[in-house]
């Protein structure tokens, strides 16, 4: 059986299990987890020296960045890791020097010294707990995305600007302006040495994850920012042995915090500062970290090494919490300022971690690096360390992020916080971000444009934008020039409508058709906006006619010229259909010649040239999907398939009988037939049974009597019958769902049945023929009606005498063989996955 997606077998709640009167068993119970709850692996172990590989050098690089001691960075890498990794919401998160905080550590050791920026950081870790306490990580997350990416951004072109400076050999400035216009001098006084060994670093860091061949993949194991390290520091050790170089001052010089001095408002600002910037950094990356670990766990398949188990959403606020008390260590320590690392995390996620049993190591290891590899240390040249410095501050200017900020038009936003950050500050640039991002979205609020045109007597009322109360001047003077008794279509293209313009358009229309107006409101498409939402925006799309498709049915129902605008506003906002009285079937016996003419008229046209390819070049599925008959099961719809993807058998039960059942008796053969067709004429690589809940085949399965009648149905449901013995045996235990056992015991028969039938299916020549020879899949899946959820058959570990099947929920996003991308489930032609 080949395995979708791994799962746990975990404890189900008694109130999940169906009850005896039902007449199945209950499943073995899975043995309790070993260990307690940190538990050490070899994936954590692995993943943990990967992350110690990346995290030294930057660590260092950082703390030069900042001009602070070196040492400072190595302690807040090793607190970051062990601390904010034993007590933080996101397992899987590293934390260690921030990168965001980079300016604004630089300029407080530039004000206030060194041991002053160890009180703040306490401060801010302090203030960090406080907020965590008070549940307020989900609050942060609801700045604007545009001012937060150009927070990051402005960071990131900052620290660039100042480590080009020590790439060129110099010192940088105390701002980025300072920088970029002290660059010109710099760049007639630089030596080589430096530059070349800068140069070399960034060529590295570029080009070593992008080496062909085998070779480039064995290298490629080894992190690109150690393997330029290494080599940047080798070539300067032979080369230019006068460079500078990090230099570790001792442990016993190492500075500690002292009790901050300079006017209390300032200090309070810096607090603030180092607070708001690496809760931000936190808890973006503590998102981001998030939907790796779901992506990993949704795409990993069977065929590989035993995938890890599905990580957790993450605790915000407890990760909150953790980051202030690593904060306040670290300052205690005599450390830089701590935050969660896309760059460390993502490392640590792709390297196979499993739990906070890496991030936790990786301060180990950091912690050893500090007392025993301090000779080693020391050979690393600073224009090596600012080069990977200057590469991840360029890194922080997304241009994803810059795509995105762009398409949704708040692109002025995000210009004006990375201006404000690079010119001014970061708090300061934060504050200017918000007030244009309030601006802005005044300005949308108020730019309502209403037009007036008339043709032939008709006139056509424009309202492009949000209807406000600002809009209502406008709005009044040009409805009142309209003559009395005007036939009048008034299109609406906005979301919101407030009070003040609803009751001025509702007065309108009020008079209007009192002295015998016509009046109909229609959204910007021209569809009329009374009309139920699906007809004005999905239902009759050419491609998705089974969304509400009883619209057609009703041509004179769609809209009533005398109907008020409150039910137009109403049925726009709300997108979606009142739920259907016996009066909408009386169209019934007419439904299907009604759906054939609406196919010619919208999808027809649309579809006429791939089919007409289809029809010259033959069908060549690469998949035999085999369901029950249920009205409610749309294959194409659950798969998102066209024509040409599916070869679709369905039937009573989503039945495959054994072979060799068929028979001149009037046993059933037609299945096995469309199995030996698909599997050795179509050559299809992949075959899946799709049961579904609420399946009436298996209710009658389990309420038959013994004495029921030998009907056609009966005699066909019989094949289901070894389906029910399954899940009645002592020696297989019930199937799961999705971490629970199923809610009933029809729920059960519709699982087990899945699995029952593919072990039928196996035993058809043809199919045992190619599976032998690894050229065919088997998946199984069920379809949840109500919760329009697919899942798919996996095995979990054997809890009992035999193997428990368990189901995995498929998540958006997931595309089977391939990295997920934030999409839904792609066609059918590419849903194989790999046995």
């Amino acid at each position: 059986m080949s395995a979708c997606v791994p799962a746990r077998n975990d404890h189900s709640s008694r109130s999940s299990r169906p009850s005896r009167a039902s007449g199945a068993k209950r499943p073995h119970s899975p043995p309790p987890p070993r260990g307690g709850r940190f538990r050490l692996s070899g994936a954590d172990v692995s993943a943990s020296i990967t992350v110690f590989l990346i995290a030294v050098p930057m660590s260092l690089g950082l703390a030069v960045a900042m001009d602070a001691p070196l040492a400072a960075g190595l302690v807040s890498a090793a607190i970051g890791g062990i601390v904010a990794g034993l007590l933080g919401g996101t397992p899987l998160q590293v934390s260690g020097p921030s990168a965001g905080l980079t300016v604004v550590t630089a300029e407080l050791i530039q004000i206030y010294g060194w041991r002053t920026t160890c009180a703040i950081t306490i401060g801010a870790g302090l203030l960090q707990i406080v907020l965590g306490s008070l549940r307020a990580a989900r609050s942060a997350l609801a700045v604007s995305p545009a001012i937060v990416h150009g927070t990051l951004a402005g960071i990131g072109v900052a620290i660039a600007l100042a480590q080009l400076h020590i790439v060129l050999g110099g010192a940088p400035r105390s701002s980025a302006l300072d920088n970029v216009l002290s660059l010109p001098s710099r760049l007639t006084q630089f030596e080589a040495a430096a530059p070349l060994i800068g140069v070399l670093t960034i060529l590295l860091l570029v080009v070593w994850p992008r080496l062909p061949g085998r070779l480039g993949a064995a290298l490629g194991r080894i992190p690109a920012a150690l393997a330029a390290v290494v080599i940047a520091t080798a070539v300067a050790t032979m080369a230019t042995p006068g460079i500078a170089r990090v230099d570790l001052p001792s442990w016993r010089s190492h500075a500690l915090p002292e009790l901050p001095q300079g006017p209390v408002t300032a200090l309070a600002t810096a607090v603030f500062t180092v607070m708001l910037v690496a809760s931000l950094e936190s808890l973006l990356a503590a998102v981001s970290v998030d939907k790796l670990a779901a992506d990993r766990s949704t795409a990993t398949l069977e065929g590989g090494p035993t995938p890890p188990a599905p990580v957790k959403r993450s605790d915000l606020d407890r990760e909150l919490r953790a980051q202030g008390v690593a904060n306040a260590v670290s300052g205690l320590a005599g450390g830089l300022p701590v935050s969660g690392g896309a760059v460390r995390s993502s490392a640590n996620v792709r390297a196979g971690a499993e739990s906070r049993a890496s991030t936790v190591l990786h301060g180990v290891w950091v912690l050893l690096a500090t007392l025993l590899l301090v000779t080693a240390l020391e050979l690393i040249p600073l224009a090596a360390l600012a080069a990977l410095v200057m590469v991840v501050g360029i890194q922080m200017v997304s241009f994803a992020h810059i795509r995105k900020v762009h398409r949704h038009r708040e692109f002025l936003v995000y210009g004006a916080t990375i201006s404000g950050v690079i010119l001014v500050g970061v708090l300061e640039g934060v504050a200017i971000g918000i007030v244009m991002a309030v601006a802005v979205a005044l300005h949308r609020l108020a730019r309502t444009r209403i037009t007036v045109t008339e043709e032939d007597g008709r006139y056509l009322v424009t309202a492009r934008g949000q209807l406000t109360f600002l809009a209502v001047p406008r709005l009044s003077r040009l409805l009142g020039r309209l003559p009395q008794g005007v036939h009048a279509v008034v299109e609406l293209d906005g979301s919101f409508m407030d009070h003040a313009a609803y009751e001025t358009i509702q007065d309108w229309y009020t008079a209007q058709t009192a002295l015998g107006g016509r009046i109909e409101f229609t959204g910007r498409s021209g569809g009329r906006i009374a009309e139920p939402a699906s007809a004005a925006h999905s239902c009759c799309r050419p491609w998705t006619p089974w969304r509400n498709h009883h619209c057609h049915d009703r041509p004179e129902e769609v809209s009533s010229p005398t109907s008020p605008p409150a039910g137009h506003v109403v049925a726009k906002a709300a997108h979606a259909a009142a739920p259907r009285s016996p009066s909408d079937h009386r169209h019934g016996a007419h439904r299907l010649l009604s759906g054939l003419s609406s196919f010619q008229r919208t999808t027809a046209p649309l579809v006429r040239e791939e089919l007409a390819r289809l029809a010259a070049e033959g069908q060549r599925p690469s998949q035999l999907f085999l369901t029950c008959a249920d009205s409610r099961l749309v294959t194409s719809m659950i798969t998102a398939s066209g024509p040409g993807d599916l070869f679709t058998v369905r039937n009573v039960g989503n039945l495959v009988p054994p072979p060799g059942t068929g028979d001149t008796a009037g046993n059933d053969d037609s299945v096995a037939a469309a199995i030996e067709y698909a599997v050795d004429v179509l050559q299809v690589e992949s075959i899946t049974i799709c049961g579904h809940s609420g399946c009436g085949a298996m209710q009658a399965l389990l309420g038959a009597a013994p004495e029921t009648p030998s009907t056609p149905l009966w005699r066909w449901l019989q094949y289901g019958l070894p389906s029910l013995e399954r899940m009645r045996s002592r020696h297989h235990s019930w199937a799961r769902i999705a971490g629970r056992l199923p809610t009933d015991a029809v729920e059960q028969l519709c699982l087990t049945n899945v699995v029952q039938q593919l072990e039928h299916l196996r035993a058809h020549e043809s199919v045992a023929r190619r599976l032998a020879a690894g050229t065919l899949q088997l998946h199984g899946m069920y379809f949840h009606v109500g919760e329009a959820q697919a899942y798919l058959l996996t095995e979990g570990a054997s809890s009992g005498t035999g193997p428990d099947e368990v189901f995995v929920r498929v998540a958006p996003g997931a595309a089977w063989g391939t990295e997920p991308e934030d999409e839904e489930l792609h066609s059918a032609s590419a849903t194989t996955v790999d046995a």
